[in-house]
């Protein structure tokens, strides 16, 4: 109780210690100059009486007891002290004040064998060791001054927002295990990232820098290809991720049942690259199919309309792509059907080609308000409905891509059993708004073959996601666990997803993941995922400071686990997220803050000894231009064959119509 009688008492107590030290003293330093002081002016047998009997008792027989009987009582003294408290003060200045007065304290012993000699050096024994015992008191006194607060020693508040995470090495058949180390209160202990249901989606994270390909996805090719899973990867930055699988399929090819065939598609380097139709007419089963895949195209050159769908000028263009798409698919059983094909056919004359397409009765639905315009000279809206597709197209319209894009090497069933594959799909940053709409294609028309029952199990990577477009990437995640598809997203920020598929698409996109793992991000996205992190039971000091004391109040509050500025400045290979189980497989610490552990030296050793991606074909100028010139003859030809039958069919029925002329007159003549 912080009475005043309490006080009184320890004060009184207080004093009485420091009286008891001080007599300490001035005893020992009696008895230590005691025979000078009696040579020289001589003492009273009473006072060697007492004297003696002094010197008899156990707490005066030996110099360090005593000096330490005098600390014991000292220090007791300075525990009732209340001093002012004083800001300026350092408890390094404490500390060295302090260990001089020691020093001098207990150092005085050293000049105890020198009192024989002369009466002076008993004077200047009392002297340092008097010095020494006012040096204490000082440091002590001042040590009380002091104004530190426990708080003080975290200010970031860092050992307070640890919790306990996983340490148990938990795999399975389809599992990504990384390792960790994590900081829990004052101590490091190593962990692991357990993603044991890939199925379930896997967000990554990171602005550039922050270690995504690095710590993450490089581990989730390494281990899903050691595990046997057929795979398909889009490359943002060719050939980083793709010279990585490449070389990991060869050192794992033994684990496979059969071993996957390795391609790779890139329009930069044709002698490295392999050439597949994505709109194969084998994998093209309705006009729905042609719909879809026509909707990519148009989303991914023009990417401001992911947020406009429904719009009268998105739509028509997207139904008229369609159109040519399944007209193709179905003329001479989809010999020609083909992207660089559709480019080209589209490009023909309004004439020649509504002519074209009238005679497919499945599209005609389509380009019946095409037609519509034309006859009625409506030339402005077809122009609006047909020029944003025409225009966006023409883009595309290059021998590389066509090259390209209109071979046959291998189909995208990447999953298949029988024929199980890895595919490489590179892009350029330098040529995102070419490229992009048609390696979003070839994703689109993959992912339709992949998210089957029965085939393989497979692992989708997309690095950069948003540099691509695929509709209804959240449907993919909710319905391919059941058909063994592990999805993984790579992105920048969320940001930077809602402004490429628009704010509801990327909120359910990032909803639906369930395993997420996130480097530094910032803004809007570092506070959602703190929000989806959850709280923790953190402990909160009080301090309040008077004249003479500091009252401390402990508490222990609910406060979020890892704060939006925790995550805003994580360091490369920091990481933050959050992992799902299954429900035989149970996770109770789901939520990791940790750093990944990468053997340095052993990757750039690995990397060093990497095999260059294989030359598939020697490929000269002259053949890319070949190809691009026979597709441009081929639909010539579709164009004038169609024109040689329609003038046929002309032909036919104006001698029919004359036939029936004559027949007509003659059968008059008859009657007459």
């Amino acid at each position: 109780m912080n009475t005043g009688e309490d006080t009184t008492g320890l004060r009184k107590i207080a004093d009485l210690a420091r009286m008891i030290s001080f007599a300490i003293l001035l005893i020992h330093l009696w008895l230590i100059n005691f025979h000078w002081i009696v040579a020289e002016w001589g003492a009273s047998d009473f006072l060697m009486r007492i004297t003696r009997n002094l010197s008899q008792l156990r707490v005066f027989s030996n110099q360090l007891l005593s000096k330490c009987f005098m600390l014991v009582f000292l220090m007791a003294s300075l525990l009732a002290v209340s001093a002012r408290k004083d800001e300026s003060l350092r408890g390094r200045d404490v500390a060295w004040l302090m260990g001089y007065g020691l020093a001098l304290f207990f150092g005085s012993a050293a000049l105890i064998w020198l009192v024989h000699e002369a009466y002076w050096w008993g004077l200047v024994y009392s002297i340092v060791m008097v010095s020494g015992y006012l040096m204490i008191i000082r440091a002590g006194v001042k040590a009380f001054r002091l104004m530190k607060l426990a708080m003080q020693k975290d200010i970031f508040n860092r050992e307070n927002e640890t919790f306990p995470q996983e340490e148990r090495y938990l795999s399975n058949s389809y599992s990504v295990n990384l390792p960790t180390r994590y900081q829990l209160k004052q101590q490091w202990r190593d962990s692991w990232i357990n993603i044991i249901n890939p199925f379930r989606g896997i967000l990554v994270a990171g602005t550039p820098g922050a270690g995504k390909s690095y710590f993450v996805v490089r581990h989730i090719i390494d281990q899903h290809l050691a595990k046997g899973f057929s795979m398909f990867i889009y490359d943002f930055k060719f050939d980083d991720l793709t010279k990585i699988a490449y070389n990991k399929l060869l050192k794992y090819a033994d684990r496979h049942k059969i071993v996957p065939r390795f391609f790779v598609i890139n329009f930069d380097d044709l002698s490295r690259t392999h050439r597949c139709n994505p709109l194969d007419p084998a994998s093209m089963d309705d006009v729905t199919d042609a719909t879809e895949a026509s909707r990519t195209i148009m989303m991914g050159l023009n990417r401001d309309w992911i947020k406009k769908q429904g719009d009268f000028f998105v739509e028509s263009p997207i139904n008229f792509l369609t159109a040519i798409i399944w007209f193709l698919r179905r003329y001479e059983n989809g010999k020609y059907c083909s992207l660089p094909h559709v480019i080209e056919l589209m490009q023909a004359d309004y004439q020649e080609l509504f002519d074209l397409l009238e005679t497919q009765e499945e599209i005609k639905v389509l380009i019946n308000p095409f037609i519509s315009a034309y006859r009625n000279k409506a030339m402005e809206q077809l122009e609006g409905q047909i020029a944003s597709a025409k225009i966006g197209l023409a883009r595309l319209s290059s021998p590389q891509l066509y090259y390209v894009l209109s071979g046959d090497d291998f189909t995208l069933d990447i999953n298949n059993p029988e024929e199980p594959k890895v595919v490489c799909v590179g892009n350029n940053p330098q040529k995102l708004q070419v490229y992009g709409a048609v390696l979003s294609l070839y994703i689109s028309r993959m992912i339709k073959l992949v998210n089957r029952k029965g085939q393989l199990q497979s692992s989708l990577v997309f690095d950069e996601f948003p540099t691509i477009f695929f509709n209804n990437m959240d449907s993919l995640i909710a319905t391919a666990r059941s058909n063994r598809v592990a999805t993984t997203l790579a992105v920048q920020d969320l940001s930077q997803l809602r402004k490429d598929y628009g704010k509801e698409q990327a909120d359910v996109i990032a909803g639906i993941v369930g395993n997420l793992i996130s480097g530094q991000v910032t803004g809007d996205t570092a506070k959602s995922f703190s929000e989806s992190f959850g709280k923790i039971m953190q402990d909160r000091t009080s301090t309040s400071t008077n004249s003479s004391d500091i009252s401390v109040s402990k508490s222990l509050q609910l406060e979020y686990a890892v704060p939006a500025a925790k995550i805003a400045g994580l360091s490369s290979g920091e990481f933050v997220g959050m992992v799902a189980d299954n429900p035989e497989e149970k996770i109770a610490l789901k939520l990791f803050h940790c750093q990944i552990k990468n053997d340095h030296q052993k990757i750039k050793a690995e990397e060093a000894s990497y095999m260059p991606l294989p030359v598939v074909k020697m490929v000269s100028e002259e053949d890319v231009q070949e190809n691009y010139l026979l597709i441009k003859q081929q639909v010539r030809d579709i164009l004038d064959q169609n024109k040689k039958e329609k003038s046929n069919q002309d032909l036919a029925k104006s001698q029919s119509k004359t036939q029936n002329k004559r027949v007509k007159s003659a059968s008059s003549g008859n009657k007459r």
